[in-house]
């Protein structure tokens, strides 16, 4: 008979929630900053988020339902990057001893594996994120500094 997994102690779930409300906070900021000046709402934004799960004509027409869905969609995704994260920290302790440069590579990862997995999955179906500048602010060139190293550095301060 297995033993039942060891709970998450307070500092792993404090590691997480910071990690995850921060990045989750500073990604979506940007991204609402930056689509503001193609005249999205941030209503609009989550509504993008939503649009994953519900596809694109329906979480456009869903109203405040679906921007409140996207709105949970949009933590659940930062809170599971900063707990796979956390756990991977557990067996590779580089990832916090070097944690501004294991943050930054792990912000291009959850990039890449939202852009090249998840999306094209979703109801979105999109294989090739198109490059706009505001597409550079919110991935590639954000994902690194506002999801990948407020992860790191929560698990770091927080979840030795």
């Amino acid at each position: 008979m297995k033993a039942a997994p060891a709970p998450i102690s307070g500092s792993a779930t404090m590691a997480i929630f910071v990690g995850g409300l921060i990045a989750g906070i500073l990604d979506i900021t940007s991204a609402i900053v930056a689509y503001r000046s193609r005249g999205a709402t941030p209503m609009r934004v989550f509504q993008s988020v939503a649009s994953g799960a519900f596809g694109r004509e329906a979480a456009y027409a869903g109203g405040m339902k679906t921007a409140l869905a996207g709105f949970g969609f949009h933590f659940l995704i930062a809170f599971t990057a900063a707990a796979v994260f956390y756990l991977a920290s557990r067996k590779l302790r580089f990832l916090v001893d070097h944690c501004v440069l294991w943050g930054l590579v792990y912000g291009l990862c959850v990039w890449t594996f939202m852009n090249y997995l998840v999306l094209p999955l979703s109801a979105i179906g999109r294989s090739t994120p198109p490059i706009t500048w505001q597409a550079l602010v919110t991935g590639v060139g954000g994902h690194p500094f506002l999801v990948g190293l407020p992860i790191a550095w929560a698990t770091r301060r927080f979840g030795r």
